[in-house]
């Protein structure tokens, strides 16, 4: 029960730190103060990644908790992704980064269920 409440906690300091590097409230931030938000970005990533490669079915039911929650996060990313190549395809500059994310979410996970269709 501990790890499941650190995991939301590292999970929404996660969420507040992306939130506060997009600047939303137009603060003017230093340059120290970016790069010490973008360390702790990485530090709570690489937290949040590490809860996620530990997780361990417990039954059935959960396996398929797990299930949902990945495709309907893999959905709702490569949905914001194409959203934004679609904005900023219609002022003819999209940025390369968000089709580079898109591809690779999507080889990943094919390449994801060719391996575990031949190995599991």
């Amino acid at each position: 029960m501990k790890n499941n409440i650190l995991e939301k906690v590292v999970a929404l300091a996660l969420v507040v730190i992306a939130v506060l590097l997009l600047n939303p409230f137009n603060f003017w931030m230093p340059d120290i103060m970016v790069m010490g938000m973008l360390a702790g970005a990485l530090v709570l990533f690489g937290l949040y990644a590490s809860f996620i490669l530990r997780e361990n079915k417990l039954d059935e039911r959960d396996e398929q908790h797990r299930t949902l929650a990945g495709r309907n996060a893999f959905l709702a990313g490569s949905g914001v992704l194409i959203m934004g190549i679609v904005a900023e395809g219609y002022s003819h500059a999209v940025d390369p980064w968000l089709v580079t994310a898109l591809i690779v979410m999507v080889v990943v996970k094919i390449v994801t269920r060719i391996w575990s269709d031949r190995n599991l």
